[in-house]
């Protein structure tokens, strides 16, 4: 699980971070008084440094390649300027920069994961597998075999066969850990079945996106590490969302994004089917979506070109909901939504979409609720539930179910998501280390 440090050791990194994020461009500007526009051309690229190398060292994965390549780049082209040769200046900015990001990370990497406590290992764990999710990861990984040495049951899903059904049986059978290898839609099903029965989970990410496990804190990459989570491991409480009785862990699309969906062309190219559908879906020739609903003030909306209805709030980067979410035990349904100018709008939002931006878009609106109704005339609504096409009579009634579901952690894993270790960009990383400085409130229990 990600450390947690005491208040004092918390600021002390912070102002670490500001200090040397500061001094940085400060002993550029010393160097290069002389020249104006090489001063220009430094201090900002030392400050792109700055601002990479924090993203650098907070994100976690392939996300951390691009903006290590930027702070390598801009440190690079900074030394290539034509009178900056000092390379004893060079070594210092660059480990002022490397100090800064760091002090960065260990000041702001805190786990708002709530409550966690210790448990033992399963009595008798039971692992459902789906071999055709994900490509086939588990089998590639051969989980199956892994999780028998481990003392877990492996049942592996058939062609035909009913995941709930399967999941309820095995409860019956004495499982009192019950784990999922498969895509968002197969752990909805099993986390409700073990939610219902007082059971704990295990998320094993063997699916596509596998975003529950991503904001549950665990490593996509390491698909049998997630195993051990039935062994000496953490739990906590974390909420599910549930729409007409049914189960969600993420989040439910409607409108355009529900109609990208059905498309036959979506799970193997969800991101160019996404932007192709769109000026189609949003062109001067279309029709809004029939999705009525009210605002926070109780203002009737009778259309939205995009309504998604998530469990706990996103940072929404894409239509399609692929962000991040701060924490899974917020206890309220995130609700966005987005409305599009056919005139004007669409090669915005496109550009938003790609850019992974979507919150910056002028018809963008973000609220909480802890329940959320959606109606319409047409007979069935298109939705995307946990990234899976369905089609469903209205209402739509959305609730949150705080705390239902207890889950296991591996004790190695990060324990956060994204959001909750990284300021949405550069100058609230800097409001969050001031933050961190005039209050650093003690971060949450839990085992080292």
């Amino acid at each position: 699980m990600t450390a947690v440090r005491s208040p004092a050791a918390r600021r002390g990194f912070a102002f670490t971070a500001l200090a040397c994020g500061v001094a940085a461009p400060v002993l550029t500007l010393v160097v290069l008084v002389r020249d104006p526009l090489e001063l220009i051309a430094a201090v900002v690229l030392v400050g792109c440094a700055v601002a990479a190398a924090w993203a650098a060292l907070i994100r976690r994965g392939w996300r951390r390649i691009p903006a290590a390549v930027l702070a390598v780049l801009a440190l690079t082209a900074t030394a290539a300027l034509p009178d900056v040769r000092a390379y004893l200046w060079f070594a210092v900015v660059a480990m002022l920069v490397v100090f800064s990001a760091g002090a960065a990370r260990a000041a702001l990497g805190q786990a708002p994961v709530g409550t966690v406590r210790r448990t033992a290992q399963a009595r008798h764990g039971v692992l459902l597998l789906n071999p055709r999710s994900g490509g086939g990861r588990a089998a590639r990984f051969k989980l199956a075999d892994k999780a028998r040495v481990a003392g877990i049951v492996p049942i592996e899903l058939r062609p035909g066969d009913d995941l709930r059904a399967l999941a309820e049986q095995a409860v019956t059978d004495g499982a009192d850990v019950l784990g999922m290898a498969g895509g968002d839609g197969s752990q909805a099903v099993v986390a409700d079945v073990a939610r219902r029965h007082g059971v704990a989970f295990v998320c094993v990410p063997a699916g596509t996106r596998n975003h529950f496990a991503l904001d549950l804190g665990l490593d996509r990459d390491d698909v049998p590490g997630s195993l051990a989570a039935f062994g000496d491991a953490v739990e906590r409480r974390v909420d599910l969302a549930e729409l007409n009785g049914r189960v969600f862990v993420n989040n439910v699309s409607l409108g355009v994004y529900a109609t990208v969906v059905q498309s036959p062309d979506y799970r193997d190219a969800k991101a160019a089917t996404v932007v192709r559908r769109l000026p189609d879906l949003l062109g001067p020739d279309s029709r809004r979506p029939d999705l009525r609903f009210a605002l926070p003030d109780g203002t009737r909306r009778e259309s939205a070109d995009l309504l998604l209805v998530s469990n706990d709030p996103y940072r929404l980067e894409h239509l399609s909901g692929f962000g991040t979410r701060e924490r899974l035990d917020a206890g309220a349904l995130g609700i966005v939504t987005v409305t599009v100018n056919r005139a004007a709008d669409v090669p915005a939002l496109i550009s938003a979409e790609v850019a992974g931006r979507l919150s910056r878009f002028p018809g963008y609106r973000s609220w909480s609720a802890r329940d959320f109704v959606v109606d319409s005339e047409c007979p069935l609504v298109e939705a995307g539930v946990d990234g899976e096409a369905a089609r469903l009579a209205p209402p739509l009634r959305f609730r949150i179910l705080p705390g239902a579901l207890r889950v296991r952690i591996p004790r190695h894993a990060p324990g956060a998501s994204p959001s909750a270790l990284l300021p949405p960009g550069t100058p609230a990383t800097i409001v969050a280390l001031f933050h961190v400085i005039t209050e650093a409130r003690p971060g949450p229990t839990a085992p080292r």
